[in-house]
């Protein structure tokens, strides 16, 4: 995942570019664990009782078992159109004391597929809410998910 992007000095209301970088690195360190099947590593950056608004379920999730339960019931690995990158990009960030407030997007890319061609990437825009804990490190106690361009359709279907 790309290093973090410069932060304006100032750009934000106490975001200072040490506690930015920290927020956003919580986020690509998620993500690569993720396009590495490290499901340990992405809980280590949620806090175990956060809150999800997942783009694949419409109910709010509670915690790491309402989390898992929804992840088991994902397609399994070649069932639907295969990823093959995933870019978070344009963070804003707020720091308020221990919590902090992240928007994002993120773009989710696919392979094309053999009968269609090439599929659009998802588009997806997110705003996580993190808490600086006792260890001085920063995890995910909320998060939002929502899809402003479905992903994996053929190009000529958008």
């Amino acid at each position: 995942m790309p290093a973090f992007p410069g932060f304006p000095a100032g750009a934000r209301p106490g975001a200072g570019p040490a506690d930015a970088a920290a927020v956003w690195q919580v986020i690509t360190t998620m993500y690569e664990a993720y396009t590495a099947g490290d499901r340990p590593r992405i809980d280590a950056c949620l806090d175990p009782e956060a809150t999800v608004w997942d783009s694949g379920t419409a109910e709010l999730l509670f915690g790491k078992p309402d989390l898992d339960r929804v992840r088991e019931a994902r397609p399994a690995a070649g069932e639907g159109p295969v990823e093959t990158g995933l870019e978070p990009y344009g963070p804003v960030v707020d720091v308020f004391g221990d919590l902090a407030l992240l928007r994002f997007w993120l773009r989710v890319d696919f392979a094309p597929d053999p009968d269609a061609g090439g599929l659009c990437p998802e588009l997806v825009r997110n705003t996580a809410v993190l808490r600086r804990g006792g260890d001085a490190s920063w995890r995910i106690v909320h998060l939002h998910e929502d899809v402003q361009q479905p992903g994996g359709v053929p190009v000529g279907d958008r």
